[in-house]
């Protein structure tokens, strides 16, 4: 997963999860003094926050996050336990022809 996060200071961000739910905070402060006028701004300042909610199958407990270039990317892996698996059979020589 991949979250835009432009000029935002690593430092500001926060994350959770509580059961399957991923909470997102970050803080995005102002390139400017206040004492500056500004006309139009393409990255408003101030708090941003987000839900995302998980799949079930996910394993919440290995999130790895990183932070470059204004890109939080989150590695969020498949549980095993939701990972497909082979079923072994047993038997086989010992069966019998229903009817018999």
């Amino acid at each position: 997963m991949e979250l835009d996060l432009p000029s935002v200071d690593p430092e500001s961000i926060d994350l959770d999860v509580e059961r399957y739910v991923l909470t997102v905070k970050a803080e995005r402060k102002p390139a400017y003094s206040d004492n500056t006028d500004t006309v139009i701004s393409e990255r408003p300042a101030g708090a941003y926050s987000r839900h995302l909610f998980l799949a079930d199958t996910l394993d919440t407990e290995r999130i790895e996050a990183s932070y470059e270039s204004g890109v939080a990317k989150l590695r969020i892996p498949v549980a095993e336990q939701a990972k497909p698996r082979k079923i072994a059979i047993s038997g086989g020589g010992d069966r019998k022809e229903l009817g018999s």
